[in-house]
């Protein structure tokens, strides 16, 4: 009875430590990603992983705002590069209601926001060598909204609004899409070990604030809606407004698997 006893008490404390090494586990940290856009070797800061199959009396050990309480300052730099996306996308959309122009200005000004975002979430990585699991996925995603989505709204603002103007716009975004979901996937290739990302594999998507400073030239100008440069010309069954074609170009950039551009 007594060898029983203790048997059953050792195997009580042996279940009890591999639950902690399993809690432990999720604690410690990895070294990956370098920045948000390479993969230099730095510390990144884990999630804690919990097992899906958890049972209900377990739920109240589960640490409230886990994910918060995760990101580092180089996210909060990537979620502030989003928002000012965002912002920008609602305030043309207030522009085509009322005509304001200030909506379009601070639109404008805050696209330069989100690319300043941008530059500091990156090298606020490197320079704190701490970056969470998210930050790679949320830099990425926040691209997508300031470089990829408000960027097209702003043209369809001033004024490409014709239907081969939305298919082009349209054909940008996926492009922008493809570009970074590309770059996930293939950066540790692209390293060949080093650890660092020699060169980029078509423009990065940042790149269309280019088209955004032209747009702010062309409002500047008054030189939108029915007087944008180059006029506009009916193909088929729909209107082409000439100048939209800098997004095809912006797009095709972006997916080259040819074009690639040394990274500082």
């Amino acid at each position: 009875m007594i060898c029983d006893s203790a048997r059953a008490v050792s195997a009580r404390a042996n279940a009890s430590s591999e639950t902690n090494d399993c809690r432990l586990s999720s604690r410690r940290v990895a070294v990956f990603d370098g920045e948000q856009n390479s993969i230099e070797p730095i510390a990144i800061i884990r999630l804690h992983e919990w097992q899906v199959t958890m049972d209900s009396s377990d739920t109240g050990r589960r640490p409230h705002c886990s994910m918060l309480r995760s990101l580092t300052v180089a996210d909060l730099f990537t979620l502030a590069n989003g928002s000012c996306g965002t912002i920008a996308i609602f305030l043309c959309l207030n522009y085509i209601a009322d005509g304001r122009q200030h909506y379009f200005w601070y639109a404008f000004v805050l696209l330069y926001g989100a690319l300043v975002c941008d530059v500091f979430d990156g090298y606020w990585a490197r320079r704190s060598r701490r970056q969470s699991v998210l930050g790679a996925d949320l830099d990425s995603l926040a691209d997508i909204v300031s470089f990829g989505v408000a960027p097209a709204v702003l043209g369809f603002t001033l004024g490409l609004r014709g239907g081969w103007d939305i298919a082009i716009l349209t054909f940008f975004v996926v492009c922008g899409i493809s570009r970074l979901a590309r770059f996930n996937v293939t950066a540790e290739t692209l390293s060949e070990g080093t650890g660092k990302v020699p060169y980029f594999e078509g423009t990065p998507i940042p790149t269309s604030i280019v088209i955004v400073s032209l747009l702010g030239v062309v409002f500047a100008l008054e030189a939108s809606g029915e007087a944008l440069w180059l006029g506009s010309h009916r193909i088929g069954p729909a209107m082409l407004h000439p100048l939209v074609l800098i997004y095809a170009i912006s797009g095709m950039g972006m997916i080259s698997a040819t074009l690639r551009i040394p990274k500082l």
